[in-house]
């Protein structure tokens, strides 16, 4: 029975009320189709990111992990280890179990840069970024590395920030592209959206949302009526799960 045990890879997603999970899912199909019937993806869905320790002695055969709102900062101090760009950005959404302890990743910036790259043109050179948690960081590094100059928007502004309130014509007129990093929107909650002037929008606009679930959410409904390109994160999720896999199996 132990020598069986042994045999198991165990993938999970850290987070909390992550019951929706598109990990979970995207993995189980993936370890399906390449026939890994030794592999399996659980949700560690912790309350508190303090729980996060029991983890690895409650589940020896773990090899590798995602992390996922709201704990993708909060779990850095846990790690051995960040990598060169994880530590740039601030934020981790993956993680690699070795023998010399827990080596902290982000992905997050690659799906994003590869899903956002195809809509960007030559006017798109400013961009607001809704929201400050973890996601928001790996966008900023993505911005920061294609010279899109960005500011961050907030509900509660620090001195290099600025506030819904503080948003109207004249900014939206400068700043071309627009990214929700914020939850707000989510299934099952697809009224909700940003509190932000749309009336402003126009074709010259780009929609980014982090969010897959709807497809189309009420952020970008308000863009796409508008005329401004949009885009959902799904495809970013594909990317960075990917990117996830072949750090996990990378030797």
């Amino acid at each position: 029975m132990e020598k069986e045990e042994s045999k198991q890879f165990k993938f999970g997603l850290v987070g909390k009320d992550i019951s929706y999970s598109f990990s979970r899912g995207y993995f189980a199909k993936k370890f399906k189709r390449l026939g890994l019937d030794t592999h399996s993806y659980i949700n560690f869905d912790l309350v508190e990111i303090e729980a996060f320790e029991k983890l690895l002695p409650d589940n020896p055969n773990i090899k590798g992990m995602n992390v996922t709102i709201p704990y993708k900062e909060a779990v850095i101090p846990y790690l051995n280890k960040l990598d060169s760009k994880a530590e740039r950005i601030g934020a981790v959404n993956t993680i690699k179990v070795t023998k010399d302890g827990l080596i902290g990743y982000n992905t997050d910036y690659y799906g994003f840069q590869k899903s956002i790259e195809p809509f960007i043109k030559k006017h798109h050179n400013k961009a607001l970024i809704l929201g400050t948690g973890g996601a928001s960081k790996a966008i900023a590094f993505v911005f920061e590395e294609l010279n899109i100059s960005y500011k961050f928007v907030s509900r509660k502004p620090d001195t290099s920030q600025i506030s819904y309130q503080d948003l109207n014509q004249a900014i939206f007129k400068e700043y071309t592209i627009l990214v929700n990093s914020t939850p707000l929107g989510t299934h099952p909650n697809v009224d909700q959206k940003p509190n932000i002037p749309y009336k402003y929008l126009n074709e010259t606009h780009l929609l980014f949302d982090l969010i897959y679930n709807p497809e189309k959410t009420a952020f970008l409904l308000e863009g796409q009526t508008r005329g401004t390109a949009i885009c959902n994160g799904s495809r970013m999720l594909e990317l960075q799960a990917e990117k996830a896999w072949e750090i996990w199996n990378e030797k």
